[in-house]
């Protein structure tokens, strides 16, 4: 089970998510989804169970919103909880009432303003809960530690009710756990998807266009992270794959690449020479041919070169003569003798 808490101020916006259809699809659309999805996209939410309030999206906007003014110092007063199961698991209504009321027990509002909502448009069966933080005797409930809590009260009803039992979020974990390896779907389709598209292109911007189009936002700054369809974001060195390392392996691609060209005969970033020797017989008959000598600082890369002796040549061929180390005399700094009285 994955539990979410979430504070927020309007409660209207907040109903008006839950108890209505996703607003960004057409009434043919939800029917071809339906259809193909094989869930419930028209008339996705249905009310489970209503606590002190009762009503539409406006009526209870109305009675939440009249409780909240008891308390004038409250910036936050809504309470938004999401409880998921995992997928092919699937609980009766009464069961999921149940476990609303003991999320509202644990957070301290189960004498509150509540209402809960299941969705029936995806194949994870969820509720949603709305409650009000202010209660009818103007105290408001605690949003500190929210996470860790819900954390805890997932773990709880796992096993309360059979359902598949995980971890908890690795922060909340005691010490001696936290370093035990976990397995992560979500990750590890990531880790994959970055070392066959790394297979596949040779520059940065390559890379981006491929990860874009497998549905990933890339984000980049001092790092690098990826967003998935579902809004997760996961950051590049928690798979093994920071920025400095996808940099470092496209490098090497290259340079792998141009280890080929020279190994082919084919002098970097300089025109194809001429032939000499004995293959060029056209007008050097009876004449010497004098080879010229590669320059000291600009010595072209030979076929056969290691890897990294290649990329040491290119990278000397890049750089500016610079003065020798005795063009140069260090100023000794005069020391400032101070007469002692």
């Amino acid at each position: 089970m994955i539990g979410k808490v979430i504070t927020g101020n309007s409660f209207y916006h907040c109903f008006k998510y839950c108890l209505e259809d996703n607003k960004n699809l057409s009434e043919e659309r939800k029917l071809e989804l339906s259809k193909k999805d094989n869930v419930q996209h028209k008339e996705r939410a249905e009310v489970l169970y209503y606590n002190n309030c009762f009503g539409n999206v406006n009526e209870l906007t109305s009675q939440f919103s009249e409780v909240s003014k008891l308390s004038r110092r409250v910036e936050k007063p809504v309470f938004h909880f999401t409880l998921s199961l995992a997928h092919g698991e699937n609980l009766s209504k009464n069961q999921l009432i149940e476990i609303a009321q003991a999320c509202t027990e644990s957070f301290k509002v189960d004498q509150n303003q509540y209402a809960v909502i299941l969705h029936k448009d995806t194949h994870a069966q969820h509720i949603h809960i709305v409650a009000n933080r202010v209660g009818y005797d103007g105290k408001v409930a605690s949003n500190s530690n929210n996470y860790r809590q819900m954390a805890n009260l997932c773990r709880q009803l796992e096993i309360k009710h059979h359902l598949k039992q995980v971890l908890n979020p690795r922060p909340f974990l005691p010490k001696e756990q936290r370093l035990i390896p976990r397995q992560n779907a979500r990750m590890d389709q990531l880790k994959t998807n970055i070392r066959q598209v790394l297979q596949q292109v040779k520059t940065m911007e390559q890379f981006e266009q491929k990860m874009n189009s497998l549905g990933y936002q890339v984000l980049k700054g001092r790092g690098i992270a990826f967003i998935d369809n579902k809004k997760v974001k996961i950051k590049g060195s928690e798979v093994g794959y920071s920025l400095m390392t996808i940099e470092r392996l496209l490098t090497q691609k290259q340079t792998e690449k141009l280890v080929q060209k020279t190994q082919q005969g084919e002098p970097i970033g300089l025109p194809k020479q001429k032939q000499t020797g004995a293959s060029n017989t056209s007008g050097t008959a009876g004449k010497k041919v004098v080879e010229k000598k590669p320059e000291k600082q600009n010595d072209i890369p030979l076929p056969g070169m290691h890897k990294n002796q290649l990329l040491d040549a290119l990278l000397k061929s890049e750089q500016v003569d610079a003065p020798g180390p005795f063009l140069y005399e260090k100023k000794k700094k005069k020391k400032k003798h101070r007469h002692r009285l």
